[in-house]
């Protein structure tokens, strides 16, 4: 059997990367996909040109270190055309929401009711009842707010007290 193997290398490739790519499947988390892909790729080469053993060799170490090196780089730019996510950040996602001031602030601090929740809210002067603001960022569990033009919308809530 290793005879055979050994006269017909291209086959031994193929076998190899078989055996590789099976035991990634039980659980290597991506140690073998890659060496395993690069000796089928080696099998291929193999076979549409008879390479001695050595250039066998670099071929399989090469491919690997290709394969592996082109996957991080494609999984880099997946990352980067994910949306950041505010899962399990309910004041991230409060980020843009527009209300109106139910009473006025009293030394840039107060408390906004939105939904059943309220929430301390700190801006960089007091506003009186009834201003429009934004909120635009959120330090620990303070939402920072600012004022917004009169005519920029409506309020999805009112609030303060």
């Amino acid at each position: 059997m290793i005879s055979d193997l050994l006269a017909t290398p291209w086959v031994m490739w193929l076998t190899l990367g078989g055996v590789l790519l099976a035991a990634e499947m039980l659980g290597a988390s991506g140690y073998l996909l890659w060496s395993g892909v690069a000796a089928v790729l080696v099998s291929l080469l193999v076979w549409l040109v008879p390479l001695p053993w050595e250039w066998q060799g670099i071929s399989f170490a090469l491919l690997t270190i290709l394969s592996a090196l082109w996957w991080n780089h494609w999984l880099k730019g997946q990352d980067r055309k994910k949306p950041i996510s505010t899962l399990n950040q309910r004041g991230s996602q409060l980020i843009g929401r527009q209300l109106t001031l139910d009473e006025a602030l009293s030394d840039g601090f107060g408390h906004v009711r939105i939904g059943d929740s309220s929430w301390r809210v700190q801006a960089g002067e007091d506003f009186p009842a009834g201003t429009p603001v934004t909120v635009v960022a959120v330090e620990g569990i303070t939402l920072r707010i600012i004022r917004r033009p009169a005519n920029a919308g409506g309020s999805d809530t009112r609030v303060i007290r």
